[in-house]
């Protein structure tokens, strides 16, 4: 792991030691995981009436959700999976590109409708980019809209909401004030240092780490990074690990958005670290289901199959492109 430059605060206790799990409150009453999946469909050179030339692709993304009850009483359901398509294309040339529908020739098939989205410069990747940016925005925006208002008061009993979202990676700039928690399953930056990291490994199935505090984008120069945004961190144990794998198996690192100028955790938001072992403990997946257990959980993996049904079968979607752009060059037909 590279270890994180800024510095790390301490925010529920200065304290340093495992903290038992705790049963989910029948306040909570609605979970929702959200993720989302991007796709390069076809990537084009355009030219223009000048001779200049520019990068495009086709491409498409979904963001959805899984509606699920942390107590069980009701079967989970599949929220807003749509796919939606995109035609990225660089500014650098002065290509005219508009919104490009493919009418297939089996009606039955549906027809598929690419929307403009300009990106900036002439990267080789630049479409790749600028669909996966449209994608993570979605999801964003699909979890600032289902989740419930988060108070940041220190001590109000009423501060868990009924609502919380579940977000795959971290939680996005400008998201604050809503009861998201992301989670990062993947522990590529060292938040703890070496005099604290040993705690992970002793930890048991449920339990967490205490609640710390960083800024996000520090450097640990003092520039750059004071006016990025605020993050609680913790990390929670799902099970424990094979004996072949590493200590840190089974860890998810959680995050949420913390307010700025505080020195404590607000009463809501230690709520939900507080239930977050036991909940995702209860979510997460098996080896003997999901060759990525247990981090890529349960709802996760079922949304995942959703999000790639509802954007198609690739290679049939490519065959469209190729015989849309063969009828519009005068080309023999792809087959």
């Amino acid at each position: 792991m590279k270890p994180f430059a800024g510095l790390v605060f301490n925010a529920e206790t200065e304290a340093w030691a495992a903290i038992a799990p705790r049963d989910i409150p029948a306040r909570l009453r609605r979970v929702l995981v959200v993720d989302g999946k991007p796709r390069m469909e076809a990537r084009l050179l355009l030219d223009d009436e000048a001779g200049g030339m520019s990068l495009a692709g086709f491409g498409a993304f979904v963001a959805g959700a899984v509606d699920l009850c942390p107590h069980g009483t009701r079967q989970a359901e599949l929220l807003e999976v749509a796919a939606q398509r995109v035609l990225a294309y660089s500014n650098e040339g002065g290509a005219a590109v508009e919104m490009t529908r493919l009418s297939p020739r089996n009606p039955h098939t549906g027809r598929l409708e690419y929307t403009p989205h300009v990106f900036t410069g002439s990267q080789l990747e630049g479409a790749k980019s600028k669909v996966q940016r449209l994608m993570l925005d979605a999801e964003a925006e699909l979890s600032h809209r289902l989740a419930s208002a988060l108070p940041l008061d220190e001590h109000d009993p009423n501060a868990l909401p009924d609502t919380l979202v579940l977000q795959d990676g971290p939680v996005r700039i400008g998201g604050a004030g809503r009861a998201v928690l992301g989670y990062v399953k993947t522990l590529h930056t060292d938040y703890l240092g070496a005099d604290r990291i040993g705690l992970l490994g002793t930890l048991k199935p449920g339990e967490r780490t205490p609640v710390l505090r960083f800024r996000v984008g520090d450097q640990g120069d003092g520039q750059g990074s004071e006016g990025r945004e605020q993050r609680f961190t913790w990390y929670v144990r799902l099970c424990d690990p094979p004996f072949y794998q590493h200590p840190l198996a089974g860890v998810m690192r959680l995050e949420m958005h913390a307010p700025e100028d505080t020195d404590f955790v607000p009463r809501g938001v230690l709520d939900i670290a507080n239930l977050s072992g036991q909940l995702l403990c209860k979510l997460a997946s098996q080896p003997h289901k999901d060759a990525r257990a247990p981090q890529n959980l349960i709802p996760t993996a079922a949304l995942e199959q959703a999000m790639g049904r509802a954007m198609g079968r690739a290679e049939l979607v490519t065959r469209r492109i190729r015989s849309h752009l063969a009828r519009e060059l005068g080309k023999e037909a792809v087959a």
